[in-house]
């Protein structure tokens, strides 16, 4: 078990010592030169009932986003196959809300996950609360991974929710995890949090039952109309930290540079790869929010020696 006291004194070292202990563990577990690549779509958009301080889709933020239904199956399955071309190994689909709103929308997104799964691509939801039925269905429908973060530490937790608690979002995990689904769990930075809040998300992510087999890290991405839109942007070398004492605590899991990435130069992207990151989100768009221009990832990859991992396509 990590403590919080351990885990401080890790994240504090001189920063190339930190690299160096981070780089070193992940090279025990994975091999350094491979990166996963995962592709994201929002397959139901807007409308949320919930408060996510940081939520362009909330409709308890200022953003007035317009709210969109359900895609259709082709056109999600389009999607997977553009991400596929790219090199993703792994698509993931997203929907707004604490919940999908009735069966008939589970039914759809069980007929993707089999769609996409087809393809020969690794499979992943975000759905909000699902039940232990539905974690069951998910399961059979060939569902490899479900993404549901945590968002920040228990204690600061609510600055920025007051419509779900943390202990909320760890049954959930519990739910899937039950299922004999892969959890995807991580959270968001640059919120108003501090490096303390920082280290402890992760402390808590590293002492669940199971681990996050994969640990997104989201810098935010900043949304005219939410309540943390004029926060302070989290200085790269404390983004970098984090990367390295998520590879640290959490040796096996996949560490993954998440939203914001954008924002992040060529050299700081390069620097959280050598820390331990590797896992990466392609295509043009995150869910709302940018993310980097085709052919750029390619050019770095290149230059860094840097190959994508592949999986076994159908």
């Amino acid at each position: 078990m990590a403590t919080f006291e351990e885990a401080t004194d890790i994240f504090n070292y001189p920063f190339f010592k930190l690299l160096r202990k981070a780089h070193e563990v992940h090279r025990q577990n994975f091999d350094e030169q491979l990166v996963q690549i995962s592709d994201i779509l929002s397959v139901k958009t807007g409308g949320c009932s919930e408060d996510c301080a940081y939520c362009a889709q909330s409709v308890r933020n200022g953003t007035k986003m317009p709210k969109q239904p359900m895609l259709d199956l082709e056109t999600v399955i389009n999607a997977a196959h553009n991400a596929r071309k790219r090199g993703a190994s792994r698509f993931c689909m997203s929907t707004s809300g604490r919940s999908l709103s009735s069966d008939e929308e589970f039914k759809k997104v069980c007929e993707m996950v089999r769609e996409v799964k087809g393809l020969g691509l690794e499979t992943c939801v975000t759905l909000g609360f699902i039940t232990e039925q539905q974690a069951e269905k998910l399961k059979k429908s060939g569902l490899d991974y479900y993404n549901h973060n945590v968002d920040t530490s228990p204690e600061f937790y609510s600055n920025i929710i007051s419509t779900r608690t943390m202990d909320d979002r760890i049954r959930t995990i519990e739910i899937v995890q039950r299922a004999g689904i892969n959890v995807c769990c991580g959270g968001i930075v640059g919120m108003g949090e501090t490096n303390e809040d920082r280290i402890k998300m992760l402390v808590l992510l590293a002492n669940l039952s199971t681990p996050p087999k994969c640990v997104p890290i989201n810098k935010l991405v900043k949304i005219p109309g939410t309540r943390v839109d004029d926060s302070r942007p989290i200085d790269d070398f404390d983004f970098v930290r984090t990367i390295a004492l998520a590879r640290i605590l959490m040796p096996k899991s996949y560490v993954k540079i998440a939203a914001g990435r954008n924002t992040f130069s060529e050299s700081t992207q390069a620097l959280c790869i050598f820390a331990g990151a590797n896992a990466l989100f392609s295509g043009e768009k995150l869910l709302t929010v940018d993310n980097v221009k085709n052919g750029t990832d390619k050019n770095l990859f290149d230059r860094l020696n840097i190959k994508i991992e592949k999986i076994n396509y159908v």
